[in-house]
């Protein structure tokens, strides 16, 4: 009987993404670019930089199925070190000629200086949120994009004992697409 239970939770668990993603051969489209911003956890905003991509697939003739990256580099500050704040999400959208837009829940991994109400440190750890992103094409395969992450950082951290997370930013992006 374990066993048996084993399996159905196993089909459980893979049959429900497999009907989301569209199957080979559908259009696909990659896109990848820079984004500037600004990191708020904590007491004190950063600057962010660094590259993000993403892969899409038309679920249907505007509705995308998308997996973003964006890993977010904290420049070191005069009184603290640098930081990393990579941020994956899996998100719907819809898209149009010129553009997309999408939005989903992401997990990001972070290890950051960050300071809270009474504490100054290093904060590392797993995050979860959600994420938004819109892409304008604006000179064919040549856009803009502007992303936002959301999500609460610093579970068991003395530093953040439960603080929630803000990523912005924007920049260049550049899109390929496979009809």
């Amino acid at each position: 009987m374990g066993h048996r239970s084993r399996r159905v939770s196993w089909v459980v668990l893979v049959v429900p993404p497999l009907l989301v993603v569209p199957a080979q051969g559908e259009a696909s489209e990659l896109s990848a670019g820079v984004s500037l911003g600004w990191l708020q956890a904590g007491t004190l905003p950063r600057l962010a930089v660094g590259p993000h991509a993403g892969m899409s697939w038309y679920i249907r003739r505007d509705i995308l199925f998308t997996v973003h990256d964006l890993c977010t580099i904290l420049p070191p500050t005069q009184e603290d070190g640098a930081g990393v704040y990579n941020q994956t999400s899996i998100d719907l959208g819809y898209a149009w000629k010129d553009g997309n837009a999408s939005a989903g829940p992401s997990v990001a991994f972070y290890v950051m200086p960050a300071c809270g109400v009474a504490l100054c440190g290093h904060v590392g750890g797993l995050a979860v949120g959600g994420h938004a992103q819109t892409n304008a094409y604006i000179a064919g395969p040549l856009g803009v994009s502007v992303s936002v992450n959301v999500d609460w950082v610093g579970r068991g951290s003395l530093v953040l004992p439960g603080y929630v997370s803000v990523v912005v930013v924007a920049g260049p992006v550049l899109r390929w697409s496979e009809k």
